[in-house]
């Protein structure tokens, strides 16, 4: 499934908190880095699933893509922690 949000967070910022809640929010479905770029992050969870997101700057905003198959609702949960962009109702 694949999931958006926008936020006022610059894109490191939204990486950096990926990285964190999935390590220690989700204890059952933790997830750690694989690969990594200045605008993404794959994180590889319970038997090998993958978390991929996306953090890219647009019109004042940071726009946030997810996808993954088994992680649905711990990745809605961190979605859901990030500050919406102003005047976003994402």
């Amino acid at each position: 499934m694949i999931q958006h949000a926008q936020t006022s967070l610059p894109p490191v910022e939204v990486l950096a908190r990926a990285k964190q809640f999935f390590a220690e929010r989700v204890p059952h479905f933790a997830a750690y880095p694989e690969k990594e770029g200045a605008t993404w992050l794959v994180l590889r969870g319970q038997g090998g699933e993958e978390i991929a997101i996306a953090a890219l700057p647009a019109d004042g905003v940071t726009r946030v893509r997810a996808s993954t198959l088994l992680f649905d609702q711990p990745v809605s949960r961190f979605l859901s922690t990030l500050p919406a962009a102003v005047g976003s109702a994402a």
